[in-house]
């Protein structure tokens, strides 16, 4: 597919993921960050956040599974590979127990033989709060692989 066509893609929107207490517990384990202020209510009320919160990462590590539900396979696409980002920002905590979902806008694409680089704008928000204070922003790369 020509850079030109996925340069005029409209903006995609995945559906709600939930994050909730056991899978910010399971995040957790897998990845060492056992920090209170994931899962300990009492002790988080007192805290910067005032309730238990998911991890950043996890919030970020979502966006591969978004942009699978939000994003159509292109004509000829093989694979769409992380590349890594230029740009993240946590912006707004997310409670344990919220909804997330992803908002995807492509801000460039580099053009290569059987290869498409896809500079994303992205946007993670957290349901009830909107799009004006969302939980991440990025600019994510990655690579569309594409056979004829």
């Amino acid at each position: 597919m020509p850079a030109e066509a996925i340069l005029e893609m409209e903006p995609k929107v995945s559906r709600w993921f939930l994050l909730d207490a056991e899978k910010v517990a399971q995040f957790g384990a897998v990845t060492g960050d056992l920090k209170f202020f994931h899962k300990d209510a009492g002790a988080s009320a007192d805290f910067l956040f005032g309730e238990p919160v998911a991890q950043g990462f996890l919030t970020l590590s979502l966006l591969s599974a978004m942009c699978a539900d939000a994003v159509p396979p292109f004509p000829g696409q093989v694979a769409n590979v992380n590349y890594g980002f230029d740009r993240v920002r946590f912006v707004t905590p997310v409670p344990v127990g919220s909804r997330v979902r992803g908002h995807f806008t492509v801000g460039g694409v580099e053009e290569e033989e059987e290869r498409l680089t896809v500079h994303w704008d992205v946007e993670i928000e957290v349901e009830g709060q909107g799009r004006d204070k969302p939980a991440l922003v990025a600019q994510w790369l990655t690579f569309l692989e594409l056979r004829d």
